[in-house]
């Protein structure tokens, strides 16, 4: 996987490239030469971008139906981009924004904060005055993280919860830039669960305590917070009989 994304990113990182492989998505099957005339090259130029686009499996030949004597034409055809190929996609750019964050000056903090704000806007609110039990909270994050693609579960250990994040959806990322992402999915957590005015907080995240899981520990809040409840003010005079 990691071999088709460089040659995928090599592709199409040249314009000429580029283009090529959108004329034949938008056109339809052509030859080295009606290409040649689209976007301005000699049909051997376009022939050297093609085996580029060929090897890194954006592009296919195909023999056009003979028609009289000589030799059949050679057409080339966009490949439709597979689950694969898209993949690979978001994979590269995770790495990029990835590495972007790494290189700031407090990455943790800025992955930390981008992930709180994401955690926060996938979760629902629950209704005005309604409170989650810690059950509830820990089943809602729960969910959420599942349909993320972190094949979570929840373990309750004395006064402490974890989440085991059986599968990281961004672990090759991951490998490599280990405190952004991981900060990134803490604060996903954080965010939530504030969200959801839950009487939990997410304290740490622990990364690849084993070579396909990390556990996320939660406990509960020291102090309940009240989510749209009625405070009534004390009044400083005494009642009046």
């Amino acid at each position: 996987m990691a071999d088709l994304s460089v040659k995928t990113h090599k592709a199409l990182a040249d314009v000429s490239r580029f283009r090529i492989l959108e004329d034949l998505r938008g056109r339809g099957p052509l030859d080295s030469r009606e290409l040649g005339r689209l976007i301005g090259l000699h049909p051997n130029t376009v022939r050297s971008h093609v085996d580029q686009l060929i090897e890194a499996g954006l592009v296919r030949a195909v023999t056009a139906p003979a028609a009289g004597r000589g030799r059949p034409r050679v057409l080339y055809e966009a490949i439709a981009a597979s689950a694969s190929v898209q993949q690979v996609g978001y994979r590269l750019l995770a790495q990029i924004l990835a590495s972007y964050l790494a290189g700031t000056d407090h990455p943790q903090v800025v992955a930390e904060s981008a992930g709180r704000a994401w955690g926060s806007y996938l979760t629902e609110k629950p209704q005005p005055f309604t409170e989650l039990s810690v059950d509830e909270a820990t089943q809602k994050v729960v969910e959420l993280f599942d349909e993320l693609g972190f094949m979570p579960e929840a373990v309750e250990e004395s006064e402490e919860r974890k989440i085991l994040l059986h599968h990281c959806p961004f672990r090759e990322v991951a490998e490599s830039n280990q405190r952004v992402v991981c900060a990134v999915h803490l604060g996903m957590l954080k965010g939530a669960l504030a969200e959801m005015g839950a009487p939990l907080q997410a304290t740490r995240l622990e990364p690849f305590v084993e070579p396909t899981l990390c556990v996320a520990h939660l406990r509960r809040n020291a102090i309940p917070r009240p989510r749209g409840g009625i405070r009534r003010a004390r009044s400083r005079h005494p009642a009046v009989a």
